[in-house]
């Protein structure tokens, strides 16, 4: 059995990311941008606009919510294994206001099996943490990416 290089799993894990872009309406709508890709590991920005703040003048949570399960997807499909989420727990630490671009930094904490453990930091511009995500992947046993014919 070969291993594959960090140099070869790097271009993997782009390759998945973006076929899983070019399908993600809902990331690309809300502007989030996937500024970075490696294995077990993504980051995506998001502005705060207008329409994404409530009623008490902050970010709502579920927009936060919503930009760090989408670094928390790339982030655990960057091996060609379609993932998906088997649940997530977020903490809002300090409210996100219009106009803030926000970072969501997704990591792989552990991946053992069909399951995973990622962790995901969303923060503002100047570094201060607005909450912290936890993810946890359950992989379906099918490739992401489509498969040439071998025939």
């Amino acid at each position: 059995m070969t291993s594959e290089s960090g140099t070869e799993r790097a271009a993997l894990a782009r390759r998945c990311a973006q076929a899983m872009w070019d399908a993600d309406l809902a990331s690309r709508r809300l502007g989030m941008q996937l500024v970075d890709v490696a294995p077990g590991a993504a980051r995506l920005t998001m502005r705060v606009t207008a329409e994404m703040v409530n009623g008490h003048g902050a970010c709502h949570g579920g927009y936060l919510a919503v930009l760090a399960d989408s670094a928390f997807a790339f982030a655990c499909n960057t091996d060609d294994d379609v993932t998906v989420a088997a649940g997530f727990d977020i903490v809002f630490v300090v409210p996100a206001v219009l106009g803030d671009e926000l970072t969501a930094d997704a990591t792989e904490r552990v991946r053992s099996g069909r399951s995973g453990v990622y962790d995901v930091t969303v923060s503002r511009a100047d570094g201060t943490v607005i909450a912290e995500y936890r993810g946890r992947s359950r992989s379906l046993g099918k490739p992401l990416l489509p498969q040439e014919d071998g025939s």
